[in-house]
């Protein structure tokens, strides 16, 4: 493709390329009768064993119900494992993860979109956001169908592409029509398209979150988008602000490679002191919560799950567990938060924090659990166990901390 200068027009054209279920097409690229086949590929999952947790599902395995950071083990029960090649229908092919393949499927691609524009901001192995230049909308149609084109010609995999004017609706876009999809979202029709989206398809909006914006009433983005404003604003603070304004098409971030952040924090303050445990755990709470989400939304998995504890006048306590690998998994951030509240639980405080560290980003889309330790072989003790159930299992030792 001819290449497009890396300028900031008034007009933005952001295009943003989404691999269709990344590593299931690796393995299909490397064995092309899987084509069409149920695909699970498991992360800490060896060939005939039942543990471990699904990275990613292809979407013909994902009509059997199974879904990324399920338990192998569960995953097995609604798709059976296909033995032979003359299995009847409903089985399914389970692959271990590979991942320097796919790194090495993944820089093909990134070769090309290389080609393609000089601002790119990668998030992940799969994934990335492109500044168009001066690409002019009468255009991105065509530049999209090329793009899609040159990529599986050059990586052998299938890519969705959304082009909008911003990072958000662009993600969006790329999210509208998969598998195979492109979607071109021009400057006048943004609200258009936004406003029938659920709330949860929003950037940052995790079920935590939408679940409360439904409670307000709040259903759609379009619902989002009538609204003043305020009454996010009120319920929460600047992160409703964005909500608010990415519902109603508007996104200021600039397309850039960017470092990563460290870590992912979040305090509140009370408004009085207090001693009453229950007016901490729910402080607690409400902050894991939305640390879980920030951490999400910037495509970030964590190792280690931590909190702030200020007393009166203002002594600072830090406390922080780490885990055997990355995870996504706001349960066991609320959880472990919890717990490491509870040295505190007589404690007179006047302020609380949550902290996630030790941040990674290359696998974000593909499984909750980056690293997941399976069971010993032969202990029955820890089978069929939730990813969060494991990830508590496998908590670290205590160890101290500052956040940033």
């Amino acid at each position: 493709m001819e290449r497009l200068p890396g300028v900031d027009p008034p007009d933005r054209v952001v295009c943003h390329v989404d691999v269709d279920c990344f590593y299931a097409a690796c393995e299909r690229l490397r064995e092309p009768a899987l084509e069409g086949e149920p695909v699970v590929v498991g992360m800490g999952y060896e060939a005939g064993e039942n543990h471990g947790a699904v990275a990613t599902a292809s979407y013909e395995a994902r009509e059997y119900g199974v879904e990324s950071a399920m338990p192998i083990s569960e995953a097995l029960e609604r798709l059976p494992r296909r033995a032979t090649a003359d299995d009847p229908a409903d089985t399914g092919v389970y692959r271990p993860v590979d991942m320097a393949y796919y790194e090495s499927v993944s820089a093909d691609g990134r070769a090309v979109l290389a080609d393609a524009a000089e601002t790119i901001r990668h998030v992940s192995i799969d994934e990335a956001y492109l500044d168009c230049g001066d690409l002019a909308w009468s255009e991105a149609a065509a530049f999209g169908r090329q793009l899609k084109a040159d990529v599986e010609d050059a990586a052998g995999v299938v890519a969705s592409v959304g082009i909008a004017p911003n990072m958000a609706t662009a993600k969006l876009a790329s999210d509208a029509d998969k598998p195979d999809g492109l979607v071109v979202v021009p400057p006048g029709e943004v609200r258009e398209f936004l406003a029938p989206l659920d709330v949860a398809d929003l950037h940052g909006v995790g079920p935590v979150t939408a679940r409360e914006l439904r409670g307000m009433g709040f259903e759609t983005a379009g619902d989002v988008a009538a609204s003043d404003g305020a009454e996010l604003t009120e319920a929460f603070g600047e992160r409703g602000r964005d909500i608010h304004a990415q519902a109603r098409g508007r996104d200021d971030r600039e397309v850039e490679p960017q470092g990563r952040p460290k870590s992912v924090s979040s305090e509140s303050a009370f408004v009085q002191e207090t001693d009453a445990p229950a007016e901490k755990r729910e402080k607690v709470r409400a902050l894991a919560g939305e640390v879980a989400e920030r951490a999400a939304a910037k495509g970030a998995l964590y190792r280690t799950i931590g909190i702030k504890v200020v007393e009166p006048p203002f002594d600072v306590n830090t406390r922080a567990r780490s885990l055997s690998g990355p995870v996504d998994d706001p349960d066991l951030v609320e959880g472990v938060a919890l717990e490491l509240l509870g040295e505190f639980a007589e404690t007179t405080v006047r302020k609380l924090g949550v902290r996630l560290s030790n941040l990674s980003f290359d696998d974000r889309d593909q499984a909750s659990l980056d690293s997941w330790e399976g069971p010993e072989d032969g202990d029955p003790r820890h089978r069929d166990r939730s990813p969060a159930v494991e990830g508590r299992r496998r908590l670290g030792q205590v160890e101290l901390t500052e956040f940033e």
